[in-house]
């Protein structure tokens, strides 16, 4: 259902949209993956392109809120973001895009709650030919502030390893 929902959006949208998210790692790696809601955000990411998803999702009888654009807060604080991704479905008049796997790493650092930690294990371990900016994951990984949440130190601690090995 949700391939084709996405489907329908690159038919009916004009534009480019970066899928992100659980949505994202339940169609590309992990179809046992689930998640409330399609993190998806429009490319260059104007109020513009988040009202029409809105009415894209009213006008199928779907929850406004189905359809999270707060992603794009996250991607505007990393640096040449839109060089990063890939194009992953098409349709008529638009496309969905997805992050680099560099770009999926560094997105899910800031939380990197335990589902994120089994997401980024997902993509490093897909069969894949595509490389990751180790140096750069592991700088932004290093320039995190400092947590006293230990499980949250390990879950760091854990990717920093899992990308210094891949």
């Amino acid at each position: 259902m949700l391939s084709q929902l996405l489907q329908r959006l690159t038919n009916e949208l004009e534009g480019d949209w970066l899928l992100v998210g659980g949505s994202l790692v339940a169609l590309w790696l992990n179809e046992h993956r689930v998640t409330e809601d399609i993190d998806l955000v429009g490319v260059p990411g104007t109020n513009e392109q988040r009202y029409a998803l809105i009415e894209f999702c009213t006008n199928s009888g779907l929850p406004a809120e189905l359809m999270n654009s707060a992603a794009d807060y996250f991607l505007r604080k990393i640096p040449d973001w839109t060089a990063h991704t890939i194009p992953f479905m098409s349709g008529q008049r638009g496309r969905i895009l997805r992050p680099t796997t560099t770009l999926f790493v560094l997105l899910k650092l800031t939380r990197l709650s335990e589902t994120d930690l089994d997401d980024c294990r997902s993509l490093l371990n897909h069969d894949q030919r595509e490389p990751i900016d180790a140096p750069r994951v592991l700088t932004a990984l290093a320039g995190l502030p400092h947590t006293d949440d230990d499980e949250l130190s390990a879950r760091r601690e854990l990717l920093r390893q899992l990308v210094d090995h891949h």
